[in-house]
């Protein structure tokens, strides 16, 4: 069970365009952040808007030296009509210390279906397949949602309205920005720029952090998502090559010539 858990949030990491809460919010190296692409699927089903596409999440850290660390990553991600949704991610394994031999990349497959209850880890290479069974949420029935029947998912912490008399925050700025087409697609998108006053962290100067979300109305996940923050590094996580049809139904299903393994509730035990 604890590698079914870790190749599940390898892939959400990754992710990624696609994607926890609805958009999820996370902390990740820049704070918080919406959760893209496979992400935001595995935590609900969203029936009624299939598509396919590839998340790019890209990073880059700049050192005090000079020095620029970057980060690539994409995962190709599809949803079909009734919210079943696959993700594939090509992983190089990190070279350890004292290792001669690096492992050759290999491409982990998810394929989380509400309709089956089920969560499968596909093995390529050894043609053998994980099925997991999700426990009490997304189901087809009362658990899915309709595209035409959902409503457009909070874009993070900058949409939530205030409650009671406590007073906004004057170093917070929330920004609704205006419409636009971003890879082919209508969102909307949200601006919070923090600042953080001289001498509140030990900082000599104020320095500000912008988190910037763009969330698509139809496909309800967000198709760019940008940090900002001189602490740490830039990041940018993306929705691209965005195609609106219906994928392959032979996608959301295991090869006939897979082995397939049943894990058992809660143990991880094949059964």
């Amino acid at each position: 069970m604890k590698k079914s858990l870790v190749i599940l949030v390898l892939c959400s990491a990754a992710t990624l365009l696609a994607q926890g809460p609805g958009p999820g919010r996370g902390r990740g190296p820049m704070g918080p952040r919406e959760r893209m692409g496979e992400g935001a699927e595995f935590g609900r089903t969203i029936a009624g808007a299939p598509y396919s596409g590839v998340e790019v999440v890209s990073s880059t850290q700049t050192l005090a030296n000079g020095n620029v660390i970057s980060h690539k990553t994409e995962t190709t991600i599809y949803r079909d009509s009734m919210g079943r949704v696959r993700t594939e991610v090509t992983v190089t394994p990190r070279q350890r210390p004292g290792q001669t031999t690096a492992e050759a990349p290999h491409t982990i497959i998810t394929i989380h279906d509400p309709v089956a209850k089920v969560t499968r880890e596909l093995n390529s290479a050894a043609k053998t397949a994980r099925e997991i069974p999700m426990r009490g949420r997304g189901g087809a029935g009362a658990g899915a949602r309709t595209a035409a029947a959902t409503t457009t998912p909070r874009a993070g912490r900058g949409t939530r309205p205030t409650t009671g008399t406590a007073p906004a925050n004057p170093n917070v700025v929330h920004e609704t920005l205006a419409m636009t087409t971003i890879n082919g697609v209508q969102a909307t998108g949200t601006r919070v720029t923090r600042t953080v006053p001289a001498g509140q962290m030990g900082n000599a100067q104020a320095f500000q952090t912008v988190h910037e979300s763009w969330i698509s109305p139809d496909l309800k996940v967000p198709v760019l998502v940008k940090d900002t923050d001189p602490r740490s590094r830039t990041s940018t996580r993306q929705l691209t090559n965005i195609t609106r049809s219906e994928p392959d139904p032979s996608l959301f299903q295991v090869p006939s010539d897979y082995k397939v393994t049943t894990m058992g509730h809660g143990r991880g035990a094949a059964r």
